[in-house]
């Protein structure tokens, strides 16, 4: 392994970075989403809605509440006026949580590649020097060392691809929690407004 890791050249130093960095991002995103369950905190704002369409002036624990129910109760914690702009401050400090590494995994993805890339041709043009010093008389030097070089753009591109999955799974689940968040937030709003209209009655 050691041996291959030289043959890539001076870029494997760069790209070895990139994994350590994709893989420790990897980690403490798994673990931030295993803390967090959004299906589970679903279930929770199902009986706050509930307690609000029950009676208008409950307030939840905020203790021992999840993201999406923590938005709800931003908005039942002030006045009806303001309530989408507190749901909507507490929503956007959330998902900025749930975004953070983001930027670090799609930037590895897209450089990875390219490091790759850029250590295969710049060791073809040694092999091209040094067939151009040599001559041809001993061409296996020279497939030799293109075969040397195209193992950076193996290692860039495995890198890339072991990033996209659990980055497009860390998607998936941002998205499903913000399409959940909005989904609740109306039903808040809607669930008010049926008391202030019963109230006006």
């Amino acid at each position: 392994m050691w041996e291959l890791f030289q043959a890539g050249g001076p870029l494997m130093w760069p790209l070895l970075l990139c994994s350590i960095i994709s893989l420790t991002v990897i980690l403490e995103r798994f673990l931030f989403w295993v803390r967090h369950h959004p299906e589970k905190d679903a279930y929770n704002a199902d009986r706050l809605l509930t307690s609000v369409a029950q009676d208008s002036s409950y307030k939840p624990d905020t203790e021992r509440i999840g993201v999406i129910c923590r938005v709800l109760a931003a908005g039942l914690s002030c006045e009806k006026n303001s309530l989408d702009k507190a749901m909507e401050i507490v929503a956007m400090r959330s998902i900025s949580k749930m975004r953070r590494g983001m930027t670090i995994l799609d930037t590895i993805i897209t450089v990875a590649p390219m490091l790759g890339i850029m250590g295969t041709v710049l060791g073809i043009i040694s092999s091209f020097e040094m067939l151009g010093a040599a001559g041809v008389s001993d061409p296996r030097a020279v497939v030799s060392g293109i075969a040397e070089a195209l193992v950076t753009t193996a290692a860039g591109l495995g890198i890339s691809v072991l990033t996209v999955f659990p980055y497009n799974y860390f998607n998936s689940r941002i998205e499903r929690t913000q399409d959940l968040i909005e989904m609740y937030a109306s039903h808040l709003e809607i669930t008010l407004h049926g008391h202030d209209t019963k109230s006006m009655e």
